[in-house]
């Protein structure tokens, strides 16, 4: 999970706005009546974003613009299956600690917060499923109720038999079809 940051090699903006022009100009329909210079724009303005959106796209994010609620426009990971390059992670920093054997390498919760995004909510994850068929060979995190969290658990998603399932596992379980999706507010 290193990225270019940890090698301390500066990111390629240009490629980056190249990248994500091309999402947003293959997939129209995810984002209707916006102007991708429009959104450019934005985005200059907000070098922590941009940051994020490097780290999304190098761990196979694919981060495309989805529009969750009225006038509220979020970079979401849409790339057919849980991005690979965040896959067998456990959820968050808890159970990565009560783990005691053959831990992971990290948590999804930690990834995400640490790189300024936050993981997909279960409604924001069925939003993204009318938009496409995701996930249907991996699964996804998304974020679990603190009452759900309280007692072990953890929940994910994904799209089999061509319906979007939300189901529980103990937190600190990981496979290696299971990643995460984030979402990054514009």
């Amino acid at each position: 999970m290193m990225s270019k940051n940890d090698l301390n090699q500066p990111f390629d903006d240009q490629v980056l706005f190249a990248a994500l022009a091309q999402h947003f100009q293959q997939y129209p329909e995810r984002h209707p009546n916006i102007v991708w210079q429009d959104v450019l724009s934005q985005l200059q303005t907000q070098p922590e974003k941009i940051n994020s959106l490097h780290w999304m796209e190098e761990t196979g994010g694919e981060p495309d613009l989805i529009q969750f609620e009225p006038n509220q426009y979020f970079f979401v990971d849409c790339a057919e299956e849980s991005p690979k390059g965040r896959r067998s992670l456990c959820y968050d920093a808890e159970a990565l600690a009560a783990r005691k054997q053959n831990p992971p390498q990290d948590s999804a919760v930690r990834l995400a917060q640490q790189n300024g995004t936050a993981l997909l909510t279960e409604q924001q994850y069925r939003i993204l499923q009318q938009l496409g068929n995701f996930d249907q060979k991996t699964s996804s995190w998304v974020q679990t109720p603190a009452s759900i969290r309280a007692l072990g658990g953890a929940l994910f998603c994904d799209r089999r038999y061509g319906q979007v399932f939300t189901y529980h596992n103990g937190a600190e379980s990981y496979y290696a079809a299971r990643g995460f999706r984030v979402a990054l507010k514009l």
